[in-house]
């Protein structure tokens, strides 16, 4: 035989395979409709497992895991149709955001809450998602929330991950504790510079201040260094106290702003790991505000715990094709060895795809929808 007559032989088994899914289908509609007459859950773990167990003796044992794979893929689709005919329309959390669709753009000014002082890369990002915003500085990031939850500000800017140091862990922490929602974000590309006093060269220092994360963005030039590092909360906050301490064996790592402003001398411009180090910044919000043009959702979300949870959270996107950016883990506190997941999915909430999908998340035993936005450069 040659090829395209096995290309020929596939079609029709193809076509025989789609009339099959076809039929399938249909008595899964059926069964949704007995199970919502009768009041009946769509998941039936027992009846999946044993399903799954009969069809991969049939596959045999070399395509065993192939045929699991497959009939795990048509009983996720077969939930997924059941819940759709379950639905009886749109959920809370639908209704709250659709009413949350903003008639305007974006605002160009408003009273924004940053972690830090003049400076600090959390303002270069707040410069550039507003014209003209009145900034308010905060010592700690849950001043940031507490700001924005009690009105005080209307946003609030905060780093939520690095590319060369990983997730801001305290900032996830923080999403999960105050009920603000993300409402833009933001990549900044973070250009770390060594900065001392007059007169100060880099082999004069002995110890280096910076925020944490700059530290372990900096880490390979501070080891080869051999220099003392100090954590401090903020680096424009560093870069300050390197300005007014008289020590001339000091310096800190920030902004190449900071050293116009505080009076420094740039020591060095090449300290960072690697020369493409972005930040992620998220401007946060008390209320769920949703702007034309968002196309990235991010929410929080738990797995139960039996085989396939986390996989089953995952095909709802992927059986539509919507891709899955993020996918962060974090332990749920008091709790040992359990976790929630943080989710940043590429979709729309204006598209009834992602909404019921949301729908479906939100019968989860524990979920927050986090905010539909854009991201900007």
């Amino acid at each position: 035989m040659e090829l395209q007559d096995y290309r020929d032989r596939l079609d029709q088994i193809d076509d025989q395979l789609a009339a099959l899914f076809k039929q399938r289908m249909e008595t899964v509609k059926n069964v949704a409709d007995y199970k919502k007459e009768h009041n009946t859950p769509v998941l039936a773990a027992g009846r999946e497992r044993d399903i799954l167990y009969r069809v991969t003796g049939l596959g045999g044992e070399e395509l065993q895991e192939y045929t699991r794979i497959l009939f795990s893929t048509l009983l996720e689709l077969s939930r997924d149709y059941q819940e759709n005919r379950l639905s009886t329309g749109e959920s809370p959390l639908c209704r709250e955001i659709l009413a949350a669709q903003q008639e305007g753009a974006f605002p160009s000014r408003a009273v924004v809450a940053c972690q830090g002082t003049e400076g600090a890369y959390s303002q270069i990002a707040c410069d550039k998602m507003f014209e003209l915003p009145q900034i308010l500085y905060f010592g700690r990031f849950d001043g940031v929330f507490r700001a924005v939850e009690n009105g005080m500000c209307r946003y609030g800017i905060l780093p939520i991950e690095n590319s060369s140091a990983g997730s801001v862990t305290e900032v996830y922490d923080l999403m999960e504790k105050y009920n603000c929602k993300i409402v833009r974000s933001l990549k900044l590309k973070v250009e770390h510079c060594l900065l001392g006093r007059p007169g100060v060269s880099v082999k004069d220092v002995k110890e280096v201040v910076a925020h944490e994360q700059a530290l372990n963005q900096c880490g390979d030039f501070l080891k080869s260094s051999g220099v003392k590092v100090t954590v401090f909360d903020n680096n424009a906050r560093a870069a300050k106290y390197v300005a007014e301490s008289e020590r001339t064996d000091i310096a800190a790592i920030a902004s190449a702003n900071c050293a116009e402003l505080y009076g420094l001398q740039i020591l060095s411009d090449r300290v960072a790991n690697s020369d493409h180090n972005y930040t992620r910044f998220i401007c946060i919000s008390k209320n769920l505000e949703i702007y034309h043009g968002a196309n990235k959702i991010t929410f929080v979300t738990s797995a139960s715990h039996r085989p396939g949870s986390l996989y089953s959270l995952i095909a709802k996107f992927a059986t539509r094709g919507l891709n899955i950016s993020k996918l962060e883990s974090r332990p749920i506190p008091g709790k040992d060895f359990e976790f929630r997941f943080y989710f940043d999915v590429d979709a729309s909430v204006r598209s009834a795809d992602t909404r019921t999908v949301l729908s479906q998340l939100e019968k989860e035993a524990f979920f927050t929808f986090l905010g539909a936005y854009s991201e900007v450069f």
